[in-house]
């Protein structure tokens, strides 16, 4: 049995129309405090005040789900006395403001049913939509931790970008490229890892002796060259055998503005192109053929290849 204090506590939780309002919509279903700010026209602020209180005299209860709290009658934890008064008070309550919070309430919780969780609404498009923190460099730095290598060779290595994210996974990794300004750069970027070292050289002309690697880059670096044939065979030359070529280039477009300005030296390859010439150089494709569009305009295509040496 409640003392006086209690009970006249209770009393004034109860005398408020707000709460009152409140407790008439949770007494039925679990709503969060969107959802109760939506359907009461009230600020988010005041709703949650309110509901504090009336958790505070344990008129209701919260639980968590993802970033939301939902707020529903407290049945098991309410005392005898304030269940009993809150059915009296429930049971006389007859006025259009709650009707008309009850057919938000049902609103709310249609349009809770209906509304498509963020991967429901994306599902088979998921790449081309944004989230929060899920780009393609997290996701290749997530990828690379499966991966165990040997001796690597990064052709056109430019200031050592790929070569960072291989060397903590790498025996070594060898940087070459055209430009000195360039492999400066690259020994700044990567002073920390003892296992990279670093070249200037002409991609045409390596300097290595045969079967140095047991895989060799060539990542956006064929659109530089004027013999790609011959830069493909000295690839070939270093790998060693059961080595992996990966290439990555633009497929052939008709941009000849864009291509001088990026200082290329030809438009691209057709993947059949490309396919012959792995072929030439004697290594064996695992695969060959456009492996992305870009999203805006001239929408240049990217072929990727994966060739092995016997």
């Amino acid at each position: 049995m409640p003392d006086l204090t209690q009970t006249v506590d209770l009393l004034s939780v109860l005398a408020d129309p707000t709460r009152v309002r409140l407790l008439s919509l949770l007494a039925e279903a679990e709503l969060s405090v969107a959802e109760l700010t939506r359907i009461t026209d009230l600020p988010q602020s005041r709703v949650s005040t309110h509901l504090r209180k009336l958790k505070d005299a344990s008129l209701v209860r919260d639980r968590r789900d993802g970033s939301s709290s939902f707020y529903g009658l407290d049945a098991d934890n309410m005392s005898g006395s304030a269940s009993e008064l809150w059915k009296l008070v429930h049971g006389r309550l007859d006025d259009r403001q709650l009707v008309k919070d009850q057919r938000r309430r049902e609103a709310a919780l249609a349009a809770r049913t209906s509304r498509l969780r963020w991967p429901d609404e994306v599902a088979g498009q998921m790449e081309r939509h944004y989230s929060p923190g899920r780009t393609w460099e997290a996701t290749a730095r997530g990828l690379l931790g499966f991966l165990r290598l040997g001796s690597v060779l990064d052709i056109g290595s430019g200031d050592g970008v790929n070569a960072e994210l291989l060397a903590p996974r790498a025996d070594r990794v060898a940087c070459l490229d055209l430009s000195e300004r360039v492999i400066a750069a690259a020994k700044r970027r990567l002073e920390r890892f003892e296992n990279v070292d670093f070249h200037v050289g002409d991609m045409h002309d390596l300097p290595f002796q045969a079967g140095s690697f047991n895989a060799v880059l060539l990542l956006h670096t064929l659109t530089y060259s004027a013999r790609p044939q011959l830069a493909i065979r000295e690839a070939a030359r270093v790998l060693a055998p059961g080595g992996a070529l990966a290439v990555v280039t633009l497929a052939n477009h008709e941009h000849q503005t864009i291509a001088q300005a990026y200082d290329h030296l030809n438009l691209g390859f057709a993947a059949a192109e490309l396919e012959a010439m792995l072929h030439a150089a004697e290594l064996r494709i695992e695969q060959c053929e456009p492996s992305s569009r870009e999203r805006r305009k001239p929408y240049f295509q990217v072929i990727t290849a994966f060739a092995r040496k016997p």
